[in-house]
This record gives structure tokens, sequence and C-alpha cells, in this order.
């Protein structure tokens, strides 16, 4: 099995979490309100569904960090656009959120993306390979040999 495929757990998981920070996070707001002072920031910030919150983003920053131990950031990235499809439904779910119609259309596009970059790989990439310079010359070489004349 590829590792494309092995790390798509972990990334899912991560945005999930992430995803349900936010509900978490809309929920401590309610509760405890927000403004922009110190009493009111430290009410916020000790309210239960703010530890929630901040749980759930430090476990997906550390589910993220092995997925992109794995797979390219360039992979992995596009699969956080997921968390708009997480988040309204959970808002739908938990917060009784009314989700329009062209939204939902618009997060469905979204996921048609991310479907079809996640059956991407670099081996299955040949067009890198093709277009890579001719000359023999290394674009990414920085020594003296390949200053212009220029430059002289």
């Amino acid at each position: 099995m590829s590792i494309y495929i092995k790390a798509i757990p972990l990334i899912l998981l991560g945005v999930t979490l992430n995803a349900f920070a936010q509900i978490a996070m809309k929920k401590a707001v309610g509760a405890a309100g927000m403004e922009w002072s110190f009493w009111p920031l430290v009410k916020l910030f000790t309210h239960p569904w703010m530890f929630v919150c901040m749980g759930c983003y430090a476990v997906s920053v550390v589910l993220w960090a092995g997925a992109i131990k794995w797979v390219p950031a360039s992979y992995a990235f596009p699969f956080m656009a997921l968390g708009f499809v997480f988040v309204a439904l959970m808002s739908k779910m938990i917060l009784g959120e009314t989700i329009p119609v062209m939204r939902w259309v618009s997060i469905s596009i979204i996921v048609l993306g991310v479907c079809l970059q996640a059956f991407t790989d670099e081996s299955r990439n040949k067009t890198s390979e093709a277009l890579k310079p001719s000359m023999g010359i290394n674009e990414f070489d920085n020594s003296d040999n390949h200053k212009d004349s220029n430059s002289m």
C-alpha cells in the first residue's frame, strides 16, 4: 500500500479534530462571551469548551506532523479544505445552523478537488522529468560554474 494512502487516516483525523475545535470555540464564545479586555478573555480561555478546542488543536497538530513526515506538504495540505465540509456538517448537527444549498454546492466542488489531488503521487507524476532542462544544467545549482557572462 502506498505511503500516500497510509497517511490519509492521520490527515483526516487531524482535519476532523481541527474542525471540531472550531465548533468547540464557537460554543465557548457563545457561553463565555467575547470581549477584548483582560477578564473577559480570562473567562473565555478558562471555559471548558475552550479547553476542548485547544486540546483538539494540539492533537491535530501532532497528527499533522506525523502525516507530513511521510508525505509532501503539497499533497497533505489540500486535505485541509475538507475542514469546510466537516465544519459545515458539525455546525448543522451540533450547533443547529442552517447551511444554504449554494454553500453545499461550493463545498462539493472543494471535495471534488481534494479527491482529484488525493489520487496523485510523485511516482505517477512523469511530467516533472519531461520538464527538466535538457542541457544538463541543474537550475538549483548555485555554484560559480553557471554564472552568466555579464556578471564577471
